[in-house]
């Protein structure tokens, strides 16, 4: 039997919270290309299951369990017997080595979301391991890091030498300014993307740069406009310059920069400025120590709560961008690779369809692998998947690519 008759089994670790919901909805949609005998939900919350179970219609191949992932012992268990391992709990609540060792030793494949490159360079040492255990990870496989370091592997293989890659992400919302601040993602991601240093490749080299540096404009299409970006933490500059078939192209110059909407972009600023870009760091209120993003986030979730009714219908629309610039055939080129995520019905009921979808396809592509073309070990998405067949799961989506290359 193939891999691609085989009935599979799924775990999914944090599958109730944001980004975990979106990536059920769409393992169990009649885009799947893989036949799935089980998806066994995890999570801490069984309301939150409980409820999400209700708007799949209770669908026979969800099954939901509690599970605390800091206890060692139900850890494992919840992996046996699993194909792939999905790890959708937030990559800074401190458990991603935790899960990763856990997937190895219960000879499962394994994923996460990655994100901010905290564990990326750690896991990827891990590479031996799992290879001679005959296990595949594929870290960050969300829409950035993920599709975007494709993007990346898709441009690259457009050029002969390489001298730099930029990489970009813009998110803008169409309607009604809104009231009320509505995280994008996880709290502590925005927060440390606008806080922490973060590492670039300039000059051939990682080099640490400060916060909300590298300031870039670019004029882009509507609904975007003109964009400023802005160097932030990311996993995508710590493999992709390093990646076989990009370093060896001679490439010196790798950046990853973001561009929220200006009101978002303004109130984070704001919020590290008061002093939550320390979120880890307890602070004593009435001798009582408490986490900044504890607080942050009960207030954020809070406000949100009480005031939903004044929260307006918004459209998100979501431009993933990167530009190569080297030499084919000893001429002058630019190669640039883009994917457009607009608002569709499609996406309906999901916190950040670009980020759970590409996870999805992430899964699925490797679930579909066996014999030459399944390579135990850890990889970076660049390392791993091929860029065609991945954008032609995308495009399912309907996400927009185009792929273009100039010479001379």
């Amino acid at each position: 039997m193939s891999n691609k008759d085989k009935k599979v089994r799924i775990a999914l670790l944090g599958g109730a919270g944001m980004m975990g919901q979106g990536i059920v909805r769409d393992l169990l949609s009649d885009r799947a290309i893989v036949d799935i005998a089980e998806l066994k939900l995890f999570d801490s919350s069984r309301e939150r299951m409980r409820a999400l179970g209700e708007a799949m219609d209770n669908d026979a191949r969800l099954s939901l369990h509690e599970l605390d992932v800091s206890d060692a012992q139900a850890l494992r268990r919840a992996l046996d017997g699993v194909d792939i391992c999905v790890n959708a709990v937030p990559t800074l609540a401190g458990h991603q080595m935790a899960i990763f060792a856990a997937a190895l030793d219960a000879r499962a494949d394994y994923v996460d979301l990655g994100g901010l490159g905290t564990y990326t360079v750690k896991q990827l040492e891990w590479h031996e391991r799992f290879k001679a255990a005959g296990v595949v990870a594929v870290l960050g496989v969300g829409a950035d890091p993920g599709m975007s370091n494709v993007i990346c592997r898709a441009v690259a293989d457009q050029l002969d030498e390489i001298d730099s890659i930029h990489l970009y992400w813009a998110a803008t919302l169409s309607g009604t300014e809104n009231p009320v601040l509505v995280p994008p993602y996880s709290v502590s991601t925005v927060l440390a993307e606008y806080a922490h240093p973060c590492v670039q490749f300039l000059g051939g080299r990682h080099v640490e740069c400060a916060p909300q540096t590298g300031k870039e404009v670019i004029d882009l299409p509507e609904p975007w406009g003109r964009c400023e970006f802005m160097y932030s933490i990311h996993s995508e500059q710590l493999t992709v310059p390093l990646a076989d078939g990009i370093r060896q192209k001679g490439i010196q110059e790798f950046t990853w920069k973001l561009h929220l909407p200006k009101r978002e972009h303004e109130a984070w600023v704001g919020l590290v400025k008061a002093g939550f870009g320390d979120f880890d760091r307890p602070v004593d209120i009435n001798g009582t120590p408490v986490r900044p993003l504890d607080l942050l986030n009960a207030v954020i979730n809070r406000n949100v709560a009480e005031n939903a009714a004044r929260i307006p219908a918004q459209q998100s629309s979501e431009i993933h961008f990167a530009i190569g610039r080297g030499r084919v055939g000893g001429q002058p080129a630019t190669a640039r690779c883009e994917v457009i995520v607009r608002a569709h019905p499609m996406y309906e009921g999901y916190v950040d369809a670009a980020t759970s979808m590409n996870a999805s396809i992430a899964v699925q592509l490797m679930l579909r692998q066996s014999g030459d073309l399944r390579r135990p070990g850890v990889y970076a998405p660049e390392a791993y998947f091929d860029a065609q067949s991945y954008f032609v799961e995308a495009e399912k989506r309907q996400f927009a690519i185009s792929l273009t290359r100039q010479i001379g």
